[in-house]
């Protein structure tokens, strides 16, 4: 078992590996560095996907501004770093898994970041407001310029505070890659609700967490939820057998096939996007995403 994982069945029900110790760390490092050798790739898929998303939807809505995008369990700037950043998840590893002697500390690293992600900034960047409850990621992702907004609050437990809702108001679209499973349709829910327009919301969720509490929550604000069914996206290694047993066993309960997926050894996610019925005929799911 990777370091700094333990075992749980705390929201996910199926036994899924807890890594609930590299989430909330004063640098990315430790996060980094547990995630590497499962081949954690989701914010790689989530990268291709969501740039072509939300250049589609800027187009569309024709703004004079940058489009502004909530990226939910936003952990350390993972997804803002590769949306708005000439960089790739492999770039990062690299970063932050470089066991060099002169090792910084967490304020040093801190100061490098803001010029590393300073000359690799797109020209075209969108704004990103991050939300998670790990406050220590939220700032840190804040700090070093990749999140124009952060706030490290429980949506799950509590309003939204005054000043989030504020930022939360002129959303044009919204991007989780993971955390679906451990927030639930009552995050979107105030999330929406005090928004001035129905976003657009492009989310990736494990097979083995049902969507449609969401996907019904999002058709109640307006919103017509697609499934890609061309194809799964996969997330990382499954750490150990008894992960991968009580993963296939989910599975299985809810009458999904394996085969060509997490038989293959990794967790898998589909991908879902969510639009107002007009964007969703005048742009085709399969039309709007990479090849």
């Amino acid at each position: 078992m990777a370091a700094a994982v333990t075992r749980t069945t705390t929201t996910t029900d199926w036994g899924k590996a807890d890594f609930e110790a590299i989430y909330n760390c004063p640098d990315p490092r430790r996060y980094f560095t547990t995630l590497q050798p499962l081949e954690y790739q989701i914010p790689h898929h989530g990268q291709a996907v969501f740039r072509a998303v939300a250049e589609t939807l800027q187009r569309h809505r024709g703004a004079h501004r940058p489009l502004n995008v909530v990226d939910l369990c936003c952990s350390y700037g993972v997804n803002a770093a590769l949306l708005n950043h000439r960089l790739s998840l492999t770039d990062l590893y690299a970063r932050y898994t470089d066991h060099r002697p002169d090792t910084p500390t967490s304020d040093q690293l801190r100061t490098d970041d803001r010029t590393f992600f300073a000359t690799r900034r797109r020209a075209e960047a969108f704004r990103v407001t991050g939300l998670d409850a790990a406050g220590q990621a939220v700032d840190y992702a804040r700090s070093v310029g990749l999140l124009d907004d952060g706030f490290s609050e429980n949506l799950e437990l509590e309003e939204p505070s005054p000043a989030l809702r504020r930022t939360l108001a002129d959303t044009d679209l919204i991007t989780v890659t993971g955390g679906v499973g451990y927030i639930t349709a009552r995050t979107f829910g105030r999330l929406v609700e005090g928004m001035s327009a129905p976003p657009w919301v492009a989310a990736f969720v494990l097979r083995e967490v049902p969507y449609r509490p969401i996907s019904a929550l999002l058709a109640r604000a307006g919103l017509v939820t697609e499934k890609l069914t061309t194809r799964t996206f996969r997330q990382r290694r499954f750490v150990d057998g008894a992960e991968r047993r009580a993963a296939l066993e989910a599975l299985a309960g809810r009458g999904l096939s394996v085969t060509g997926k997490e038989s293959d050894g990794f967790y898998h996610a589909d991908l879902y996007v969510s639009r107002p019925a007009a964007d969703v005929a005048a742009f085709p799911l399969v039309g709007l995403l990479p090849g």
